[in-house]
């Protein structure tokens, strides 16, 4: 076996590889251009080019690809052999600098809200040189960034580097006022930890919905779920833990720091999370988890499941967000340090990020709506839809002293006795973790808690940033300007935490009297559903800020607000027109079948004329009879609200139709349908229980 350090990152083209393969000027002008944002010219473009490509064609590539993230959620890819004619008749391997920096894939049917029309078909993709290039699959891919002809960004990627400009800027004027003129760059810094599922192959191919959808529509709860708290940090078994050690070896190959592995909450659930590292290559390794997930688990004969909520009544999938900033200095901006009362450039980076949640929680909301994660938000674990902060007792009590003008005392350092003198003494945290908390402070970063397995982690981060930076703007354009800096800093430190306070809390958010609290009385935003929130990206307050940093224009956040509107619209009705077909033509029949066989049993049983009791068969099969009439019912009642979306022009009174009118028909016809799973006999049952799902893994 192979030690890690010794594969580790061999398929890509990092820092270390350019330093070895590169001349030193054009590997120093590289370096710049990665680091600084300065230009690169066609000189160095085309021996990069030919550097990379004959470093890839040595790891056995023979094709590249601009490899880029379009608004479908998934990442999106085109191959070009490197081979080029010869003189001789023959082939020579080339790639120049032009293709290096710049493809042509045809953007005609990729989602542009509007951006374009169906029949412009050119788009261009242009090479993301902060992210490296790597080999997969015998193809070099390139790290790229997608626009339209026009030059509008049709990509998750793009607005995700200008977010990161304009956090730079902003932070770096802000660590000026405080003395620090040796950082070149601040950079937020990423560690999205990936929740999934992991059910057997061959019984995803007989749940059409799973296939369809990436959920179960329909399943009887298990007669054992979660409720025994045994799968948690549990035993891994050998077959999972075979496909995490695959899984590991391949992501490690690509550079992607996977480090910690284990069971979840839900049986058959696990967790992945990485080292942090900066947020374009963290967006870019999370699409790449996934992907591997997949891939690697029908290696297993298994699927990997990516949907935040795959099966009704246990823990959904989520994908922790944990977001700091740091310096190219290595020094992390939300780190208290030993004393962060007296730390006062920690405590002006904490208030951006509290003012920049409560101005914003909208924005960060609307990151993070999807019909899936509708299904998930507010229950088993997973953080409510309003937005709130999580601090802790220290912060806390730091932030009330500085508001009330009072002395800060201190938290007490609490050492933890076991009453085992072998046992190690250790001192506890000043603050508890609140797996509740949206949005929680974890000693030197803040974990958002709201993403969904299956989203990108480029939309939260894009908004997280771009709300940061907006508030250090405000604070600069203050500071830059004062006559006395320590009173003004102190001043608009206090007005912070007065102004912005309520988006503090620190108990249990899943308590109604929580939810009652923050909307009637301290009036934060509770946007329940995708189509509740997505409308208000569009409200003149995130458009004139997301404006302003030029991380979107406001044709672009018109697409968007379309796009993501019509994905909830397809997502629910695939699904709607998925539960008719499965209950026409699965459900049905099986539960008929089973109905008719009893009623030929309790006849027989009667024609023996033996004394035998019919009345259980009787019974059964008028029950059977009465869900099979109301299974028909429910199902014409879906097809009818499913076929009434047809007369809508307006993408945003469909979703609401949809929210209102045709979720409640699903619901109603899965109620029924699993009441028959539970009456019906097994060997009829057309397709695997939850049961059969949740427990299949060995």
């Amino acid at each position: 076996m192979r030690n890690v350090p010794d594969y580790f990152g061999c398929l890509v083209f990092d820092d270390k590889v350019m330093k070895s393969k590169l001349p030193t000027d054009v590997y120093q002008s590289l370096k710049k251009t990665r680091e600084e944002g300065a230009p690169i010219d066609n000189g160095v473009a085309n021996i990069v080019a030919n550097a990379m490509k004959d470093w890839a064609v040595a790891n056995g590539a023979t094709h590249f690809t601009h490899w880029f993230q379009p608004l479908t959620g998934v990442t999106a890819e085109k191959h070009d052999s490197f081979i080029a004619s010869a003189d001789d008749s023959g082939i020579i391997m080339e790639f120049s600098g032009k293709e290096l920096i710049q493809g042509e894939p045809d953007a005609s049917s990729f989602p542009s809200g509007g951006l374009r029309a169906t029949f412009e078909a050119r788009g261009y993709t242009t090479w993301d040189p902060t992210s490296f290039a790597f080999v997969k699959d015998k193809t070099l891919y390139i790290p790229t960034a997608f626009c339209s002809y026009s030059g509008e960004a049709l990509d998750k990627k793009t607005p995700l580097l200008r977010s990161m400009a304009a956090l730079n800027k902003q932070a770096l004027r802000i660590l000026r006022l405080f003395g620090n003129n040796d950082v070149k760059s601040v950079h937020a810094n990423v560690g999205p930890e990936q929740e999934y599922f992991l059910i057997s192959q061959e019984m995803y191919e007989l749940r059409p919905d799973i296939k369809f959808t990436g959920r179960t529509l329909f399943g009887a709860k298990s007669p054992k779920g979660q409720e025994m708290d045994d799968h948690y940090f549990g035993v891994i078994k050998p077959k999972v833990a075979a496909f995490m050690a695959e899984l590991n070896e391949e992501l490690w190959k690509l550079g992607v720091l996977a480090k910690t592995e284990h069971n979840e909450v839900a049986p058959s659930q696990h967790e992945l999370a990485p080292i942090y590292t900066t947020t374009n290559i963290a967006t870019d390794h999370n699409q790449l988890t996934m992907e591997l997930m997949q891939k690697v688990a029908s290696k297993h004969g298994l699927v990997c499941l990516l949907h935040e909520k795959p099966f009704a009544g246990i823990n959904g999938s989520g994908k922790h967000n944990n977001w700091s900033m740091a310096t190219n200095t290595g020094i992390n901006l939300l780190s208290p340090g030993a004393t962060p009362y007296e730390n006062a450039q920690f405590l002006l980076f904490l208030c951006a990020v509290i003012k920049a949640v409560d101005d914003y929680q909208d924005l960060l909301r609307i990151s993070v709506a999807t019909a899936g994660n509708d299904h998930r938000l507010g229950a088993n674990e997973a953080p409510p839809a309003i937005v709130s902060i999580f601090l802790g007792d220290e912060l806390s009590s730091i932030l009330d002293a500085i508001e009330n003008e009072t002395v800060y005392s201190g938290v007490e350092k609490t050492q933890l006795k076991l009453g085992v003198d072998v046992l190690p003494k250790f001192n506890r945290d000043t603050t508890d973790r609140n797996r509740t908390s949206p949005f929680a402070f974890t000693g030197n970063k803040f974990e958002f808690r709201m993403l969904g397995s299956s989203n990108s982690i480029a939309c939260a981060n894009i908004m997280l940033n771009a709300a940061v930076a907006e508030s250090l703007k405000i604070y600069a354009d203050r500071l830059e300007g004062a006559n006395d800096f320590e009173t003004t800093l102190h001043e608009m430190i206090k007005k912070t935490i007065k102004d912005h306070k309520r988006i503090i809390f620190n108990g249990n958010g899943y308590e109604e009297m929580w939810i009652k609290e923050a909307t009637e009385k301290r009036g934060l935003c509770n946007y329940r559903t995708t189509p509740d929130c997505i409308p208000h990206m569009l409200d003149k307050k995130n458009v004139v800020m997301l404006t302003s940093h030029k991380i979107f224009t406001e044709a672009e956040l018109k697409s968007r607000c379309e796009i993501q509107l019509e994905n909830y619209c397809k997502t629910v009705v695939i699904e709607g027109n998925t539960m008719v077909s499965m209950a026409k033509t699965l459900i049905l029949p099986a539960v008929e079948a089973y109905t008719l066989d009893l009623a030929k049993t309790a006849k027989m049983k009667q024609s023996l004329d033996a004394g035998l009791d019919c009345s259980y068969e009787r019974k059964l099969v008028k029950n059977l009879s009465s869900v099979i009439g109301k299974i028909a019912d429910d199902v014409e009642d879906l097809e009818k609200v499913l076929f009434d979306l047809h007369g809508f022009e307006d993408v945003k009174d469909e979703a609401f139709a949809i929210r209102d009118k045709v979720l409640p028909k699903m619901e109603a016809l899965r109620v029924v349908c699993d009441e028959a799973e539970l009456l019906t006999a097994k060997k009829y049952w057309p397709f695997p229980t939850y049961g059969d799902l949740l427990f299949c893994v060995r």
